[in-house]
């Protein structure tokens, strides 16, 4: 599985990286330990799965986490969280 996370403001992109994760894992185990690394290549707390991220993430393998996702102040508009490859 690739994941491709994005941080934007103002419809820039200001940074982005790819996590790698080909476990044995289910996918939900490797969406949840690839947040983690992407929070970690961005020195970013780990935002909430809201229930809008939840079936945004469902329907379409993408979904971005907002202010409201985030328990501290995040200085750019949403980070996008996108499956570009599964296994």
């Amino acid at each position: 599985m690739r994941i491709w996370a994005k941080t934007f403001r103002d419809n820039r992109m200001l940074q982005d990286t790819v996590v790698e994760d080909y476990g044995k894992d289910t996918r939900t185990h490797k969406v949840f330990r690839s947040l983690e690394e992407v929070c970690r290549r961005f020195d970013l707390g780990q935002p909430i799965w809201l229930d809008k991220n939840i079936a945004e993430f469902r329907r379409h393998s993408k979904t971005r986490f907002f202010q409201d996702s985030f328990i501290e102040h995040i200085d750019f508009d949403y980070l996008e969280f996108h499956v570009i490859e599964e296994d």
